[in-house]
C-alpha cells in the first residue's frame, strides 16, 4: 500500500494560483501512473490530472491549458499547478497512485481547494 499525503490547498481568489503536492511513502518511480482528482458534494470524483512513469500527460477537459501536473521522482513527489482558477474549481482535491493499469489503488486524504469570486 502507498501511502500519499497532500499539501497546498487553501482559499484564493478568482484568476489566483495554487500549487498542491502530494508526497508518497514509496519511490514512485516504480508507480505506473499518479494523479489528482476532484469531489464536489454530490457528484462523483472526476479526473484532473495523470502523469504516468514515463511522464506522458492527461488533463480532465475543463482544466486544459490552466493545471499543469509534474512529477518530482527524486522526493517522492507529485504536484499540480493551477492558475486561472474559477469559482468552479472549488472541491476536494485527492491525489492516486495507480499500481495497475488503469484505476487508481491509493488516495491522499484530500485538500480543500476554495476559488471565491
Amino acid at each position: 500500500q502507498v501511502q500519499l499525503v497532500e499539501s497546498g490547498g487553501g482559499l484564493v481568489q478568482a484568476g489566483g494560483s495554487l500549487r498542491l503536492s502530494c508526497a508518497a511513502s514509496v519511490n514512485i518511480f516504480s508507480i505506473n501512473a499518479m494523479g489528482w482528482y476532484r469531489q464536489t458534494p454530490g457528484k462523483t470524483r472526476e479526473l484532473v490530472a495523470r502523469i504516468t512513469s514515463g511522464g506522458a500527460t492527461v488533463y480532465g477537459d475543463s482544466v486544459k491549458g490552466r493545471f499543469t501536473i509534474s512529477r518530482d521522482d527524486a522526493k517522492n513527489t507529485v504536484f499540480l499547478q493551477m492558475n486561472s482558477l474559477k469559482p468552479e474549481d472549488t472541491a476536494v482535491y485527492y491525489c492516486a497512485a495507480t499500481r495497475g493499469l488503469v484505476y487508481p489503488s491509493d488516495w491522499g486524504q484530500g485538500t480543500q481547494v476554495t476559488v471565491s469570486s
